[in-house]
């Protein structure tokens, strides 16, 4: 028990994940220890995209929850509500800054993460998984285009990160 405490903290501290992701992505992207998942769609501000069907669920990248630190409170829309692509929705507030989260597309709130609400931790430990934020019904799926795949958002952070 001792040992598996240990492996999971210090692969946390690594940003390593230990555990395999229902997104059951083809391929998964590392680059300093944030992954970038295929199958995803990116937007500048680092959200990501997951469509599938009439849904598509939203969150913010490894990347981003790994320049912001410790999350340690996160504030979302009602469900029901609306969000517009490129515009604040919520706000992620870490050890480190408060972050406004931006929509990378337009759409109806159809379901809220309440587990962040108790658990904000989980955008650290989980960002792709259990981290997300919102599901929308997306009001003009043609946004997706404009978003990035996972080599492109890698790219997109690596000329990010060399600029800082």
């Amino acid at each position: 028990m001792a040992l598996r405490m240990w492996a999971s903290s210090t692969a946390n501290a690594l940003r390593v994940s230990s555990s395999r992701t229902h997104l059951s992505p083809a391929l998964s992207l590392s680059r300093c220890f944030s992954s970038v998942l295929d199958g995803l769609k990116y937007a500048s501000s680092h959200e990501w995209v997951k469509h599938e069907g009439s849904v598509a669920t939203i969150g913010i990248t490894d990347h981003a929850q790994d320049h912001l630190g410790e999350v340690v409170f996160v504030e979302l829309p009602e469900t029901g509500g609306s969000v517009a692509a490129t515009k604040g929705f919520g706000a992620v507030e870490s050890v480190k800054a408060t972050s406004d989260i931006n929509s990378p597309i337009s759409g109806e709130v159809i379901e809220v993460n309440t587990k962040l609400t108790e658990t904000p931790g989980l955008i650290n430990s989980s960002p792709y998984e259990d981290g997300w934020m919102i599901k929308i019904k997306p009001s003009s799926p043609a946004e997706l285009e404009s978003l990035m795949g996972a080599k492109e958002y890698t790219k997109f952070c690596e000329e990010e990160d060399a600029s800082h």
